[in-house]
């Protein structure tokens, strides 16, 4: 029996799609109360875009629709026509419903009658856990042309926490996760080419794993589920809500960075040195790298993942499933990540403290504008 090679996977582009006008600080302390400043350079974001007016709490978009918005765009620059697409994988972990999947309504707005459909159910880590299953599904022939979409929509949990209130009642752990979030979408087309295209080119490596299985979740999105009969959940007091463990994703998120950085430079045999971009959306946050050398990386590697990192943290804000792909458009675009980089796309997700990393070697220049 022959050997099969794997056919080489390229990105041919990426889409970005951020809803509404950019929502800075002063409005978000005017509506639900200001935070300190430390804690605001702390968290380091300065604006964010949100699906719900943060006046009102309307809707002006959904989750798919801004999916579609950045396929559509990433299709664009790619000169990918939709029809070509015939593998959709992407994660949400706030679907527009339970069923059908978002990824499906992102097929039927992009006019898509039959196309393979995958949805990943996670975070942040779900946007490279997604990358990987497509380059999977494209490398072993099963597919060619994939749709690799991140999207989050956070915003409609936040607004409950301050509207009708008095700001100066909001507690400041519920203004801290305001003004951390932020909404979007993110999507890469990938494209599968001929044997031994790859020749000389690292094989991408992937590593994931979830480090919070004896701790309790430093994130919970609780509402909508099945941990409760549906009477009992209406009686609580929000329908829906998020909960984040705030000292618990301050320290030992660094470690899951570290030991996630680490599990792929072992898997792909490259040192942090050999790495021209690392996309880290919250890697020079400071409450995060503050805490590196406790989680066990050298000052050697901080300083060289320091010059390596690319995020846009302070511009979106926390993004969930389109933090890695936002981040990584914007890379991009902006010349930071250039032909024949090694690229690592690293994701850590507070939930259950999971990490999702993928090595690869960009190979596009950046769109003209």
């Amino acid at each position: 029996m022959s050997q099969t090679t794997d056919r080489h996977v390229s990105v041919l582009a990426t889409g970005a799609h951020l809803p509404g006008d950019p929502i800075d600080n002063a409005t978000l302390a005017r509506l639900a109360g200001p935070l300190p400043d430390d804690v605001l350079e702390g968290i380091q974001v300065r604006r964010r875009h949100w699906i719900a007016d943060p006046e009102t709490g309307e809707h002006r978009t959904s989750t798919s629709r801004m999916a579609t918005a950045a396929a559509r765009q990433a299709l664009r620059r790619a000169g990918v026509g939709a029809d070509e697409v015939d593998l959709i994988v992407m994660s949400t972990a706030s679907p527009d419903q339970p069923l059908p999947v978002a990824a499906t309504r992102v097929q039927e707005q992009l006019g898509l009658d039959s196309c393979a459909v995958i949805e990943v159910r996670a975070g942040c880590v779900g946007a490279v856990q997604a990358f990987d299953i497509a380059r999977r599904l494209l490398a072993d022939g099963t597919h060619r042309t994939a749709l690799v979409i991140g999207a989050e929509s956070v915003s409609p949990l936040l607004v409950p926490f301050y509207l009708g209130q008095d700001p100066d009642r909001v507690r400041m752990r519920d203004r801290l996760t305001v003004h951390t979030f932020g909404d979007g979408a993110g999507a890469a087309v990938l494209r599968a080419g001929e044997e031994g295209s790859a020749a000389g080119r690292p094989r991408p490596a992937f590593a994931t794993r979830s480090m919070g299985g004896a701790r309790k979740p430093g994130m919970l999105i609780a509402g909508g589920g099945t941990d409760a009969p549906l009477a009992e959940q209406q009686r609580r007091k929000r329908l829906m809500d998020i909960r984040i463990d705030i000292p618990g994703t301050a320290t030992f998120g660094p470690r899951v960075f570290v030991d996630g950085i680490h599990d792929l430079l072992r898997r792909s045999g490259l040192e942090l040195a050999d790495i021209d971009a690392c996309v880290l959306p919250e890697g020079n946050a400071e409450y995060f790298s503050s805490e590196y050398g406790t989680a066990g990386l050298s000052a050697e590697d901080q300083r060289t993942l320091g010059k390596t990192i690319v995020e846009n943290l302070a511009d979106v804000g926390a993004t969930g499933s389109a933090a890695v792909p936002l981040a990584l458009d914007a890379g991009w675009t902006g010349g930071r990540i250039r032909p024949d980089d090694t690229v690592l796309l690293l994701a850590i997700e507070a939930s259950r403290y999971l990490y999702a990393g993928l090595t690869l070697t960009w190979e596009v220049p950046a769109p003209t504008p």
